[in-house]
């Protein structure tokens, strides 16, 4: 009886101690998602180390959820900003039971992502997917941080036909979901403005020659060109419109305005020039705080922040505080704490509609000036 005793109290101790283990290593896995090959993986990067950033910040700092210690684990995954790619992702993520997902970064596969992410109940936060269709499906797994193509196409179109008085306006868009929705909302704010939309051309995310879209644009005599689209593209179009003399202003979405497009267009930019608006913007007092973690990022990674890593580090952080405040990991617990976040992020403060859009998303627009990107103005 004693020795039943004994190997009952025995085992029980071990119970115990190994449920003390868990709680002390239990890992709640987070993914992000972003085109980390491919033409724009200099983007695709930059978002995924804001997510390590953050992951790593916050073990570092200690997190409890439910009463029980937890260590972050990033589950990092490559879209390539493919949409097939995308969904093939989406399903391994839904499969694995991640705790939520941070991306994916393009329009054109955040969206088709989010219905595999609501179909098995993980939340989902774009840091810079801006096609508005993706938060109007009605999914109540689908967060943005960022504002959508309405505000920046509309702002961006408006501003040229009102502050820079472009009366006559051609439009390229690169066919996915992205570049011809900002292209769409662009048009039609400049009509609404005043303006003409003289010529609509479109090319695709991986073209390289431009030569006869801009060639019929050239014979329209355009004041200015808006390309709908990245980087990657936007570069090489404008170098072969300088080789062309179609020497007029160029405008784009957040898609053109990094460094890595004027390191692309190098010797074809004229000051002023070039006009592009980020999904985003920081002012005010968050301005330090965007500063401080430029100088930490640059220092855990050895490169200047590209665009959007601020906002992949304040939706890591604030889908990690939703889950401490509801005390669970649990997708469908933590949800509505999620959908009813106000958190105070580097960014700025963070809450969401109805929809999922980020409340009072703000613009940043930018001109390209002594061959760096230059703060114009934030709007809201």
């Amino acid at each position: 009886m004693k020795n039943t005793l004994k190997a009952t109290a025995a085992a029980a101790t071990l119970l115990y101690l190994a449920g003390a283990a868990w709680a002390q290593n239990a890992v709640v896995t987070i993914a992000h998602v972003g085109p980390t090959s491919g033409s724009i993986a200099h983007l695709g990067k930059d978002n995924e180390n804001g997510a390590i950033l953050a992951v790593e910040e916050l073990n570092a700092a200690g997190v409890t959820i439910g009463g029980k210690k937890v260590t972050l684990k990033l589950m990092a995954e490559d879209d390539a900003a493919d949409p097939k790619q995308g969904t093939a992702v989406a399903q391994k993520l839904a499969d694995s039971k991640v705790s939520g997902v941070v991306g994916h970064m393009n329009s054109g596969t955040t969206i088709p992502a989010s219905r595999i992410y609501n179909d098995a109940n993980i939340p989902q936060i774009s840091p810079s997917a801006t096609n508005p269709k993706y938060t109007r499906q009605g999914y109540k797994t689908a967060f943005r941080v960022v504002a959508d193509d309405t505000q920046l196409g509309g702002t961006l179109g408006r501003y040229a036909a009102s502050t820079l008085k472009a009366k006559n306006v051609a439009v390229i868009d690169d066919r996915t979901a992205y570049g011809q929705g900002v292209a769409e909302e662009f048009a039609k704010a400049v009509v609404a403005a005043g303006g003409t939309i003289v010529a609509k051309e479109f090319t695709h995310d991986k073209a390289a020659d431009f030569s006869a879209i801009l060639t019929t644009i050239k014979g329209k005599k355009p004041d200015l060109v808006f390309f709908g689209g990245m980087d990657a593209v936007a570069g090489p179009m404008m170098r072969q419109m300088k080789s062309l003399g179609l020497n007029v202003k160029f405008m784009g979405g957040d898609g053109i305005c990094s460094a890595e497009f004027v390191k692309l267009a190098a010797g074809a930019v004229s000051d002023n020039q070039v006009f592009c608006a980020e999904a985003g913007g920081i002012e005010g007092k968050n301005k330090a705080a965007l500063d401080a973690f430029k100088v930490k990022f640059k220092k855990r990674f050895g490169t200047d922040v590209q665009m959007y890593a601020p906002y992949v580090y304040d939706s890591v952080q604030l889908m990690v505080a939703a889950m401490v405040k509801a005390g669970s990991s649990d997708p469908v617990k933590y949800l509505p704490a999620l959908a009813a976040t106000k958190y105070q992020g580097i960014t700025g403060p963070i809450s969401f509609d109805g929809k999922g859009d980020i409340n009072g998303g703000a613009l940043t627009l930018r001109t390209v000036k002594g061959g760096k990107l230059e703060e114009l103005a934030v709007i809201r």
